[in-house]
């Protein structure tokens, strides 16, 4: 027998006489091992095993990165629809008809909601501009040049000011030009270089399917809001698109339904009393009561919300899916903390015989399982705001970085750690010395 081998019979003999350190014994080990050494010895731990520590944090990686991403995309969409909305005007109210209730394909005694009743919205006290728009696509020719498929929006003479739409050079339409199906165009800022280039396109003729118009107005750049390029189409009085622009049946059938009218209230109206005098009356000229009315008038504010609400609901299930990744992951964090505390049991017991408490062991192994938690979090949040503005740049849909679900991501995979690390942790503080120091 070997010297080496007495004296390990004689510690162990020595630690049986000995009880185990208990959490009130001294503070030997708690006064050497400083909370910084604490984290230096997890840190040693992670990096002995790089491979296995990196695969350990995929999973929070992964569901760190998806919450990000997730809740970007839910977040541009909402963003987006609410920006097609506002585009639309500043305080506006939309009358519109649904299929089939006063709109198109609509029972012909039902209720209709017709281009006429326009008048009847621009009448109610604090409504201070109405619009409806027709649109369609058309062939333009002018200046020995040839678009097709260009936006055609036949609409009233209140589309500057509802829509905020300013014009560059020339004017809008009028009243007159409306009520006489003039053939009179204003172009959006990037159609009118591309059918004249340099030239000044004002008093200049265009011919717009088989009809030929004067231009009489160039509308200032404003850009792609929402889905509509308003730079690239061109506006005509609706009365033409009615008369000229719709397909013989289809005119036929419908008239001059129109889907929806948008009526601009001035800001220091009441909008609810508003909203009602405009029921009222509507209601008074299709002889019906207000409830019989198959109409819906709503704000922007309403259908931002409505929208919103749809969007939040889809945001949270994307967030609870991605969530399951974190789950899987701290699944696999007590996976490896339970092997490294089998292949550590030696170790352990090393550090019980010289002082250290089921405490000092308890934290050292929470502390390891919570830095595999937390540097894959910062892993996983780097991947996230890469992810969800690569995704962005590389797709048609846009992404809206939302700070508050990094911080959540981040505080889920701290707790994570935490909670899927105390079983491992409270395992190894629970290990008998002598049992540890037998163990090879």
């Amino acid at each position: 027998m070997s010297v080496s081998d007495n004296v390990k019979i004689d510690m162990t003999q020595e630690l049986e006489k000995k009880p185990p350190p208990s959490e009130s014994d001294g503070q030997a080990l708690s006064d050497i091992i400083a909370p910084a050494e604490i984290i230096r010895i997890a840190w040693e731990g992670i990096i002995r095993n790089k491979v296995r520590s990196l695969l350990t944090m995929l999973g929070v990686i992964i569901g760190v990165a998806a919450v990000i991403i997730m809740i970007a995309i839910s977040a541009g969409t909402e963003a987006t629809i609410a920006e097609q909305i506002e585009g639309l005007g500043a305080n506006l109210v939309f009358i519109q008809a649904s299929f089939g209730r006063g709109g198109p394909g609509a029972d012909q005694n039902s209720p209709q909601l017709v281009y006429e009743d326009t008048e009847i919205v621009a009448g109610v006290h604090g409504v201070v501009g109405t619009l409806v728009d027709q649109t369609t696509t058309q062939s333009v020719k002018a200046n020995g040049s040839t678009l097709t498929d260009v936006p055609l929006v036949g609409t009233t003479p209140d589309f500057p000011s509802v829509r905020e739409v300013d014009l560059a050079d020339g004017r809008f339409f009028n009243e007159t030009e409306l009520d006489r199906t003039a053939k009179v165009a204003v172009l959006g800022a990037d159609l009118a270089v591309d059918l004249f280039g340099e030239t000044d396109p004002i008093g200049q003729s265009i011919t717009v399917g088989t009809t030929k118009m004067t231009v009489i107005g160039v509308a200032a750049k404003r850009g792609v809001v929402g889905n509509t390029d308003f730079d690239a189409q061109m506006y005509v009085p609706i009365t033409l698109v009615f008369d000229k622009f719709l397909p013989a049946q289809f005119a036929r059938f419908v008239g001059d339904r129109v889907r929806i009218i948008y009526a601009q209230i001035d800001k220091e109206a009441d909008m609810e009393s508003v909203i009602t005098q405009i029921e009222l009356k509507l209601a008074a000229a299709k002889d019906v009561t207000v409830d019989e009315l198959p109409f819906t008038i709503q704000t922007q504010n309403d259908i931002i919300e409505t929208q919103g609400a749809t969007t939040e609901a889809f945001r949270n299930l994307l967030a609870w899916v991605a969530g399951v990744s974190l789950i899987v992951g701290g699944i696999g964090i007590m996976n490896i903390m339970l092997v490294s505390v089998t292949e550590r049991t030696r170790e352990i017991g090393i550090r019980q015989s010289v002082g250290a408490t089921p405490n000092d062991i308890r934290l050292q192994f929470l502390t390891e399982a919570l830095m595999l938690s937390l540097v894959g979090g910062l892993i996983g949040v780097a991947a996230g705001v890469g992810g969800a503005i690569f995704f962005g740049a590389a797709s048609d849909m846009r992404t809206v970085i939302v700070p508050g679900s990094i911080l959540l991501a981040f505080g889920s995979a701290a707790a994570v750690g935490i909670f899927f690390g105390f079983f491992p942790a409270n395992k190894a503080a629970q290990l008998d010395p002598i049992e540890a120091l037998r163990h090879e």
